[in-house]
């Protein structure tokens, strides 16, 4: 299954949000390997997936991203 746009950060909140309080919380795994663009990644990172930078450099999911300079415009174009 992949993403594209802000469909990975949308599927995250509709799941969050569609739980009632009496229902279990199904919790989205959502990976690097699911991502197909840049933006979906940086959202992902920025949402607290923290793997998506397992190197530590600053470009999550190097997979999609493939600078720092596309990863900050992104992070600025989204406020993260």
């Amino acid at each position: 299954m992949r993403f594209s746009g802000i469909g990975a950060v949308a599927l995250l909140a509709a799941l969050a949000t569609s739980a009632r309080a009496d229902e279990p919380v199904v919790e989205a795994r959502l990976t690097c390997k699911q991502m197909s663009s840049c933006e979906d990644a940086v959202m992902l990172w920025c949402n607290g997936y923290s793997r998506a930078d397992g190197d530590n450099d600053g470009i999550p999911c190097e997979n999609v991203c493939h600078s720092l300079r596309q990863v900050d415009e992104i992070r600025r174009a989204i406020g993260c």
